[in-house]
């Protein structure tokens, strides 16, 4: 299946005491560059963030506006860039059928991503599919959305001035999706150092301070 990327990297990070989530470490990877790796398959792909200045090379880098906005004007932010890349390439003017929404910090969103390609595969419903944890939780982070749709929801939300600190829950409430189970662990995040302590994930050689005093200052 053709499927466009956007990766959200740009929260505040705040139970971490301000530690990009996106370059945390994991199995010797950034988060980010996880989520990459999970996005590989994508016809093109747009980081929604602070620039981290070492993308792959075609990887596109926006910010949403204003910054720190939140996810649903992080999608409208991606979405956008996208929309701009393809008026600059005359080969790929057309819109992927469909966009994987991906948050950079769940470091075992891979196999939730094969999950919703393998499920795409089998027929995919008119506005996408959404991953859900196996006890029921529905991530929509984790998501294969019917581009066209996913377009008019966020135009929709942004002539509404609906977009910034809008739940992504919200933005996306009127998409018909269908729930697809994921492996165990797959849409496990973190978001705090606790839960990075139970994923494995790390800071970055010469990360400041420490996650003790992180825990403390949430």
């Amino acid at each position: 299946m053709e499927f466009d990327a956007v990766i959200l990297a740009g929260g505040r990070s705040s139970r971490l005491g301000g530690v990009p989530k996106g370059g945390l470490l994991h199995d010797g990877a950034t988060l980010l560059e996880r989520a990459l790796r999970a996005a590989r398959g994508a016809a093109a792909t747009a980081v929604v963030g602070p620039d981290p200045g070492n993308l792959p090379e075609g990887v596109l880098s926006c910010r949403e506006d204003p910054p720190f906005a939140g996810p649903a004007a992080a999608i409208a932010a991606g979405l956008a860039a996208l929309e701009r890349h393809r008026g600059r390439d005359p080969l790929h003017r057309t819109a992927a059928p469909y966009t994987l929404v991906l948050a950079c910090d769940m470091p075992r969103a891979g196999a939730a991503v094969r999950a919703l390609l393998e499920a795409a595969a089998e027929g995919a419903p008119e506005d996408g599919l959404a991953a859900v944890s196996a006890d029921g939780r529905r991530q929509p982070l984790v998501g294969l959305y019917n581009t066209a749709a996913l377009q008019r929801r966020t135009a929709e939300a942004a002539q509404r001035g609906a977009l910034e600190n809008a739940s992504v829950f919200a933005l996306l409430a009127r998409l018909e999706v269908r729930e697809v189970n994921v492996p165990a662990g797959s849409t496990d995040d973190v978001d705090t150092w606790d839960d990075a302590s139970a994923l494995g994930v790390t800071r970055p050689p010469g990360g400041h301070g420490s996650d003790s005093h992180d825990r403390g200052s949430q």
